[in-house]
């Protein structure tokens, strides 16, 4: 059978169309959210909040809730917020901040797991989740309409603010002179942030978050000059890489987040090779 029957076969099922929609709408969101967090120095807040994501979804296995998501989001949201606060803290640095984050939430949710946790396969559920496994291509209908309202929000949230988030990217203190409102638009994206973060952690667990939220807009800055040019960029070598991930893990029985994450590698290195060739 070749490859094109294939994919005509498994697009026959309706989870792997539900997690290509979410997963590209997912991709999208989270590469927009890049561009300034990359612009800004502030790539290492995705870790810092998966990190968060996954203590608190510890804690809801163990309290065995049936929803999760909506418990989950609410924790990273405070996280987000608490981040924020903490980087304009004189007395404590947003890095280690992050840190102190990561590396708290990451043995808690470890510890509550091991002393509380009811299932019988601890290693598989662990790994489950740092790692995204095939969580992607299980999601159930609610999980389906919430991510899409969700990643669509964030989109919607973006283009709205855009020249807001355009002006607190390259000059906070000028944005908050001319009355932009720096500090409702840091909200905003450290919020922002957050929900992507708990969307992601389903596509590629909450250890390759990162690589969502990194990859696209650096491989879009090797190309383009200006902020529109790099959004947009970015926002396609995204959704394509998420779209050739998904159905790559579909076909070759790969796990999903890792298989779209190294194909984001591979795309990125064609984009350096592009990026050196045109500065030469």
């Amino acid at each position: 059978m070749g490859l094109m029957q294939t994919l005509a076969l498994y697009w026959q099922y309706p989870f792997v169309r539900s997690a290509l929609a979410v997963g590209v709408l997912i991709a999208l969101c989270a590469s927009l959210l890049g561009v300034p967090l990359v612009l800004r120095r502030f790539s290492f807040i995705g870790d810092g909040l998966s990190h968060a994501a996954f203590g608190a979804m510890a804690v809801a296995s163990v309290l065995n809730l049936a929803g999760e998501m909506p418990f989950v989001l609410g924790v990273t949201v405070v996280c987000a917020v608490l981040l924020l606060r903490a980087g304009q803290n004189a007395s404590l640095r947003g890095d280690a901040a992050t840190a102190m984050l990561s590396v708290g939430a990451m043995a808690v949710g470890y510890l509550l797991m091991n002393l509380f946790g009811t299932s019988a396969n601890l290693s598989g559920d662990v790994c489950a989740t740092p790692f995204g496994a095939t969580s992607i291509l299980t999601l159930t209908a609610g999980e389906v309409w919430l991510s899409a309202a969700l990643a669509l929000g964030i989109t919607a949230v973006f283009a709205l603010f855009y020249h807001r988030i355009f002006a607190v990217t390259f000059d906070e203190d000028f944005a908050r002179a001319a009355g932009v409102g720096a500090k409702a638009c840091n909200l905003l994206l450290a919020v922002s942030a957050a929900v992507v973060i708990v969307l992601a952690m389903n596509l590629v667990g909450s250890l390759l978050v990162t690589g969502l939220v990194v990859f696209p807009a650096l491989a879009a800055m090797r190309v383009c000059g200006s902020f529109g040019g790099v959004t947009l960029c970015a926002a396609l070598f995204a959704v394509g890489c998420a779209a050739a991930g998904i159905l790559i893990a579909v076909v070759a029985g790969t796990p999903v987040g890792s298989t779209i994450v190294a194909v984001e590698i591979a795309v990125w290195g064609l984009f350096w090779l592009a990026g050196k060739r045109r500065r030469a």
